[in-house]
């Protein structure tokens, strides 16, 4: 396959029916039903942290993070969904789009990040396996699969209980 040229832009309202589309191919029905989908739910996503890849004029990747609360009060955020046209997968897309919203996230003074993913994957971008008892889901999530990097050193110390959604300070 040739090289693509990639172009990374903020989200867009006109975006949102595209990412629809795109989640509803990459994950299904079933995403509804997920843990961290409950978590965003009537949550809107913080929208100078959102991005989106493109190919020409053709979306084939999208970011979402998402204000939530851990604990007495916390503010972290809650990464995802991340998604990746299944055509232009393995290209680097979602890497692309890590590197952008962690750094733009970093830049605004957000500190603490959490998602549900593959450890072997997110452990390049900062991300490791949460401490066993240290956060509590409203549904159920292997343990292997919660994680958590901080974007200010030492960000999670003392942090822990229960994590849920809430709107953007």
């Amino acid at each position: 396959m040739p090289d693509l040229t990639l172009d990374l832009h903020p989200e867009a309202p006109s975006d949102h029916a595209a990412i629809e589309r795109l989640h509803e191919r990459a994950f299904g029905p079933g995403r509804f039903a997920r843990t961290a989908f409950r978590l965003r739910e009537n949550v809107p996503p913080f929208a100078d942290l959102c991005f989106t890849a493109r190919v020409g004029t053709l979306l084939v990747g999208s970011i979402r993070l998402s204000p939530v609360e851990i604990g007495a009060g916390f503010a972290a955020i809650l990464l995802g969904p991340i998604t990746i046209d299944p055509a232009f997968q393995s290209r680097g897309i979602g890497g692309a789009l890590m590197r952008r919203s962690l750094e733009t996230a970093r830049t605004k003074g957000h500190s603490r990040v959490i998602l549900v993913g593959d450890a072997p994957y997110y452990q390049r971008f900062g991300f490791s396996v949460v401490p066993p008892g240290k956060l509590t889901l409203p549904g159920p999530v292997d343990p292997a699969r919660l994680l958590l990097c901080e974007l200010a050193d030492g960000a999670f110390e003392g942090v822990s209980g229960p994590v849920r959604g809430t709107q953007a300070a």
